[in-house]
């Protein structure tokens, strides 16, 4: 490259920093980029104008504030002045793809689904064994506005609850669905952990809850899912109460083919036992969420990436229909 101090900027040099910010800022490919506009190039002949720097500079500082990447401060160059060395850019636009599943912040999380998460219901009776599984998916407009959608930082997340009272179960899986925590699936951009929002995120990350899950894959997230393969165990946590070691909750995740949707199977799965294993239903939680109602329920939500740093959104509005069985 020319790109020094007291030479004239050529061409070549816009465009080759241009070409290495692209691939995080634009379309990129798998684990890179975010759908914003390219950032475009300047013929071989042509004078690279203000204008050009100016769209380059205020990129790059958008890409330093959505990862959270300390760059060098520079001003956007203005038409009519001497554009002067712009020191550190290849630096910088390094330091952010490094970083580039990193976020400041995090969006609105959603409220909405399709279909139930409560099981309204009793289950079980006598002594006898019983399971309850959820299926939820979430679907993306596609899959390029799935892979922006975690490039830049989104989260999807699970709760579980259960209030409801009036059999000999319901004290324990009370308290057993509440051992859960909140459950988190993050995309695992360059196959490492992500900070979003001041939290680090490993793939699949437990926040509270107690006991030890196993299985617990926490560095399994969007990208480490293979596109139309079979459902994985993510987490499974067992009772540690006797005689109900037996029960556990168990969360599987699948990928579809297309890498447009992915589906998780929460179990709740009690064992027979001597006495009364059943559990009453209760009241439903209603859609938009704003807190459970007693019912055993599970919640899947998405926590979208935030545009707050400049960022568009690219990513579309990613669905969430449940059902309960």
């Amino acid at each position: 490259m020319t790109y020094s101090s007291g030479g004239l900027i050529q061409a070549a040099d816009y465009n080759t920093f241009s070409a290495n910010l692209n691939p995080i800022w634009s379309t990129g490919s798998t684990d890179s980029g975010w759908g914003q506009t390219a950032i475009g190039t300047v013929a071989a002949s042509a004078v690279v104008t203000a204008t050009n720097w100016a769209t380059l500079v205020n990129n790059l500082s958008i890409t330093g504030g959505q990862t959270t990447t300390t760059i060098t401060s520079r001003a956007a160059p203005v038409t009519g002045n001497v554009v002067n060395i712009l020191a550190n850019v290849s630096t910088d636009i390094s330091s952010c793809t490094t970083r580039r599943g990193f976020a400041t912040s995090s969006g609105t999380t959603s409220s909405t689904w399709t279909g139930s998460i409560a099981k309204t219901s009793g289950t079980g009776s006598g002594g006898s064994a019983w399971t309850i599984n959820w299926t939820q998916t979430v679907t993306f407009p596609s899959a390029d506005q799935a892979r922006y959608f975690w490039n830049a930082g989104g989260l999807i997340r699970l709760d579980m609850s259960k209030t409801s009272t009036g059999l000999d179960m319901d004290p324990d899986w009370n308290t057993f669905a509440g051992t859960v925590g909140a459950l988190y699936m993050s995309g695992r951009v360059a196959g490492a952990d992500q900070t979003i929002a001041g939290v680090n995120y490993t793939g699949f990350t437990r926040i509270g809850g107690t006991g030890t899950p196993s299985p617990n894959l926490t560095t399994t997230g969007w990208y480490t899912l293979t596109p139309g393969a079979a459902a994985i165990t993510m987490f499974q946590v067992n009772n540690t109460v006797y005689p109900y070691t037996g029960d556990f909750i168990r969360v599987t995740a699948a990928k579809d083919a297309g890498s447009t949707a992915v589906t998780f199977v929460t179990t709740w799965n009690q064992v027979a036992i001597d006495t009364n294993a059943a559990i009453s239903g209760g009241t439903d939680t209603a859609s938009p969420y704003s807190g459970f109602g007693t019912a055993p329920a599970v919640l899947c939500r998405v926590v979208p990436p935030s545009t707050a740093q400049g960022l568009s959104n690219t990513w579309g509005t990613p669905t969430v229909s449940s059902s309960v069985a």
